[in-house]
């Protein structure tokens, strides 16, 4: 399926793909067309052009339950949203039909099935009984037309043959990452090692302490080796708390209570954006399919939203040792999964959004987030593989560790401005620019 990177002379690097029209050139990526195809005649990968001019294949598949709308670097990219009444109206019929499907054709066979305590077994027969019976409800109501009939969801274009079936490498790949495995006792383990060590021994109070653990808790009891799921979950709650302390330092400076927060602003909206990409990262690999995974994240990103201010309010210091230690946590999972499934994850290409995140022309976002690495040293990880995509988020996380460490300090303003002074001294094209617009002036590896 994965072949040897290719370098590729960057003036000869193909610019159209076959899935992206030419009115969508001018965008951060350049990607050729494919070359393979499987054996049922559809595209197996696409081929990414990387700053170097290497060429990377990419996963063709997209597994998301949004797939083609609003993926990064995709189709409708960048576009302005519409009416708030317009899109609550679209998303809660989509929204709808994915619930009735969800009951009828069974989707929580895999939630179900994963059950491994007594609690989640009894959980889990209980839940059995819910879904048939709303599944005989919905017949019900359908066959007294009190609601359509029910309409299997359409797969992505580029994931069907020509018989309007999934491919057969996208069969092969989905059943790959289905085979993916984790541990929870294995994370508490490595977990309990590293603070063994004295690594990563955060003295939060218990009230910081206490919903962490709560997390931890529901996390395992509702994605119980479904990793790609859980990450979907943990990356979407991941985005909170720096959107939360954005609002509030915007809010801060309105009133005029405090007008030093700007540096703080432009580094946790980096971060933010690095979470986006693992957010979309877990949704094109189908962390996002099932429509309870979507309920809980959802819904409890609002909560979180709301838990972080009132953190950042309350007690701004604790609000990071808070997220220092959802960091940690997430730093170690990831180091276990990647630990579990190396092997398997070396064999299934990279998706496109996480090849245009890591291997882009403009690194200056990417850049901005490594806040406590040397502006000298800058990183620049591989993207040839899923194993490669996953190191990277780990050590993404390890970034986010120091960040939130460091803005425990009252030197964080000081810290931020030697990081900035060092930048600033580097060769011209060093630093990635100043805008964080186009490929101009983006440090290369």
């Amino acid at each position: 399926m994965q072949r040897a990177a290719t370098r590729v002379p960057p003036s000869r690097a193909p610019l159209v793909a076959s899935r992206v029209p030419r009115a969508r050139l001018a965008r951060p990526f350049r990607v050729a067309a494919p070359e393979r195809a499987s054996s049922d005649g559809a595209c197996s990968v696409e081929t990414f052009i990387d700053r170097d001019g290497v060429a990377i294949d990419c996963m063709a598949c997209d597994y998301g339950f949004r797939a083609g709308a609003g993926r990064l670097y995709q189709d409708r990219y960048g576009e302005v949203p519409g009416g708030i009444l317009d899109m609550a109206v679209a998303n809660f019929k989509h929204e709808l039909s994915a619930l009735r499907s969800s009951f009828r054709f069974n989707e929580y066979d895999p939630i179900l099935a994963s059950a491994a305590s007594p609690v989640s077994k009894a959980l889990s027969t209980a839940g059995g009984a819910v879904v048939r019976g709303f599944a005989s409800l919905d017949t019900w109501l359908e066959e007294r037309k009190v609601l359509p009939v029910l309409q299997r969801a359409q797969m992505d274009a580029a994931m069907v043959d020509s018989e309007g079936r999934m491919t057969e490498d996208c069969q092969n790949i989905r059943q790959r990452l289905s085979d993916l495995k984790l541990s929870d006792a294995a994370v508490w383990a490595r977990e309990a090692a590293r603070k063994k060590r004295g690594e990563g021994v955060v003295p939060a109070p218990w009230w910081i302490k206490a919903p962490f653990w709560a997390l931890c808790v529901v996390l395992d009891l509702l994605f119980a080796n479904r990793p790609i799921q859980r990450f979907w979950v943990l990356e979407t709650v991941a985005r909170i708390p720096y959107f939360s302390a954005i609002s509030l330092l915007h809010l801060y400076e309105s009133l005029g209570f405090w007008r030093a927060g700007a540096e703080l602003r432009r580094i946790h909206f980096a971060e933010e954006w690095n979470e986006l990409h693992h957010l979309q990262i877990m949704e094109a690999l189908g962390g996002d399919l099932l429509w309870f995974d979507r309920f809980v994240a959802e819904h409890a990103a609002l909560v979180y939203y709301w838990v972080c201010i009132a953190f950042y309010m309350a007690a701004p210091k604790n609000a990071y040792q808070f997220s220092e230690l959802v960091e940690w946590h997430a730093v170690d999972t990831y180091a276990q999964f990647c630990e579990t499934n190396e092997a398997l994850l070396k064999s299934i290409p990279p998706p496109r959004v996480a090849v245009a995140y890591y291997r882009n022309e403009d690194l200056y976002m990417f850049d901005e987030m490594q806040t406590c690495s040397k502006p000298a040293e800058p990183r620049r990880p591989s993207c040839n593989n899923l194993y490669d995509v996953f190191s990277n988020i780990r050590d993404d996380e390890v970034e986010h560790v120091r960040t939130m460490r460091a803005c425990q300090s009252p030197a964080i303003a000081v810290t931020l401005a030697e990081r900035r002074r060092d930048s600033s001294q580097l060769p011209s094209g060093g630093n990635g620019g100043g805008g964080g617009g186009g490929g101009n002036g983006a440090r290369k590896a």
